[in-house]
């Protein structure tokens, strides 16, 4: 068994290189490009039926059947949702919440982390120890709903951002990156005669951008995202964010009262479409802004993987 055994691992690695890095064949390269082909058409489907439903006019909606291109465009359904308000006020508040939000996160995560990282601050590794205990324990949504109760937060928007201001798992993040940079260049600073906020804001954070951009399309995707932390501490609908507005949507399977104001002289749009309309809109912010952070992306995830 053992001479067997060594003749197919000599077969194997006949080339000199190791099994998994051997070509593949013909045959599997094709079955390969089919099985990506086909994951990448059911990911793409629902995104290019969305938006050729909230294209479509009334007629091509309701003759039914599968909508895979607007056969006939229009954007009446885009315009009788903005000349209703609701939506248009739902995106003005997701927008200044995602902004304020994820400002707000960056500033006390970075100097949380900051605070940690540094041998002199008292406490610092019980600190710490309590943060990844809550990375395995939360208090629930009834203790946190009478805590922003107790501080008289209900119906105001920092019952948004301020219970989740610092995520435990992006505060491990950055702070393993600021404990990877050289300390040689932070002692050197201190030499010079910088303070720790001078040389937070010169030299930590200049060199933390990837792993500042990476986290903060994870904190503004988390706001842009969020309806549940609305749906518990937000009574008044004026003040609702779109992703709650959306979730209406979806679960009335209807138009929103006053949310649609449509075009008297056209019927109005389906509910489908109109539907379809506000889950783009939703969506579209997010897929603009990605782009622009892409290139910190893979640098910025993989910070503090390997050390040396």
């Amino acid at each position: 068994m053992a001479t067997e055994a060594t003749a197919i691992r000599e077969e194997l690695t006949s080339s000199g290189r190791p099994p998994w890095m051997e070509k593949p064949t013909v045959t599997g390269r094709i079955a390969k490009t089919l099985l990506m082909i086909f994951l990448a058409f059911v990911m793409i489907f629902p995104f290019v039926y969305v938006i050729a439903v909230s294209f479509s006019n009334y007629q091509d909606v309701i003759g039914g059947g599968l909508i895979l291109y607007p056969r006939h465009p229009t954007l009446d359904a885009y315009i009788a949702i903005f000349r209703g308000g609701i939506v248009t006020n739902a995106l003005i508040v997701s927008t200044g919440l995602t902004l304020v939000g994820t400002l707000t996160n960056i500033v006390m995560t970075v100097t949380m982390a900051y605070g940690l990282t540094r041998p002199s601050v008292a406490g610092s590794r019980f600190i710490l120890a309590l943060v990844l205990f809550t990375l395995l324990f939360t208090a629930g949504i009834i203790p946190n709903y009478l805590l922003v109760k107790q501080l008289g937060l209900i119906n105001s928007f920092p019952s948004l951002i301020l219970p989740g201001a610092i995520s435990a798992f992006n505060l491990v993040v950055i702070r393993q990156f600021f404990m990877n940079l050289p300390p040689e260049l932070l002692e050197s600073a201190r030499i010079d005669g910088a303070n720790d906020l001078w040389i937070l804001l010169r030299i930590i954070l200049p060199l933390s951008k990837p792993v500042l951009a990476v986290i903060a399309l994870f904190y503004g995707v988390a706001h842009w995202n969020d309806f549940f932390a609305a749906t518990l501490y937000l009574n008044d609908s004026t003040k609702w964010p779109i992703q709650l507005v959306l979730r209406q949507y979806v679960l009335q399977g209807s138009v929103l009262a006053g949310s649609v104001t449509p075009d008297p002289s056209q019927p109005a749009p389906p509910a489908q479409t109109i539907q379809m309309a506000v889950v783009v809109i939703a969506t579209v912010p997010i897929l603009i802004v990605y782009p622009f952070l892409q290139r910190y992306f893979t640098k910025g995830v993989l910070s503090g993987a390997i050390k040396g």
